[in-house]
């Protein structure tokens, strides 16, 4: 669900930039799949979901490479190959139907929060997000990753590089805790996950064009989770340290001038 935000948000963009600069035209690329990600943070089983993209590139300007587990950004400053701006996404929902056992319901959260971005030459990025929790988990999350980028204008491109993920304490309760109560009802033994690394792992992604407007994308990404959310009894009991997605698309490439 991750990436229906982002989506959504550029969707509502698009018409404004175009309007404000009406003699220049833009090149849309629009594109739906499906993904298959964990139900939940620890699930090991996988949900399906859709897949959107969206992407627009000013003028004869090549489309923007981003990795897929990018959140939502609006670059607000920008110079020398360093961007930074706000961020926007989605958490899944845990219920406990998902897990099959009374450990407590966890709501779909709205994070909302900053990113750094530091371009090297141009193949290479790192980049930081950090996040925080609006409902659903309330707590405060981030990631750091590198990316090795790699293209030939917009016929193809490639992304791949490692992650490391943390949360603050709220968030690794939220999903990896079992409080007194919780263990009564469950069984389970009380616990109590500490903030800090959660998961370490990496991600890929690709576009391909298939000749005039169709095209493919897709994504793949590998998390292992270690710590205090690898050791909780919730993961070891009814979920896994093993956390996968992927997803495949189809996009369409049009033209826009109002």
């Amino acid at each position: 669900m991750k990436h229906l935000l982002p989506c959504l948000a550029l969707a509502a963009l698009i018409v404004p930039a175009v309007s404000a600069d009406a003699a220049t035209p833009y090149r849309v690329r629009v594109g739906l799949g499906a993904q298959v990600e964990p139900d939940f943070p620890g699930a090991d089983s996988l949900e399906v979901n859709p897949y959107p993209e969206v992407s627009v590139a000013k003028g004869d300007s090549l489309f923007s490479v981003g990795a897929p587990d990018d959140s939502f950004a609006i670059p607000l400053f920008s110079s020398s190959g360093f961007s930074a701006g706000p961020v926007a996404a989605l958490e899944s929902a845990r219920y406990d139907g998902d897990v099959g056992a009374p450990v407590g319901d966890v709501k779909r959260t709205i994070e909302v929060g900053a990113f750094a971005q530091q371009m090297i030459g141009e193949n290479f990025r790192v980049r930081a997000e950090v996040r925080n929790g609006l409902g659903g988990h309330d707590g405060l999350i981030g990631n750091v990753g590198a990316d090795y980028i790699a293209r030939d204008g917009d016929n193809w491109t490639l992304t791949a590089g490692p992650r490391v993920r943390f949360g603050d304490d709220d968030f690794m309760n939220a999903y990896y805790g079992v409080t007194p109560a919780v263990a009564v009802l469950s069984g389970l033994p009380a616990y109590d996950a500490g903030g800090g690394l959660h998961a370490i792992g990496a991600t890929t992604g690709f576009t391909y064009s298939l000749g005039g407007p169709l095209g493919l994308f897709g994504y793949g990404r590998y998390d292992r989770l270690v710590g205090d959310a690898k050791d909780s009894p919730i993961v070891r009991q009814y979920g896994s340290p093993d956390q996968f997605s992927a997803g495949l698309g189809v996009s369409y490439t049009f033209n826009l001038n109002l």
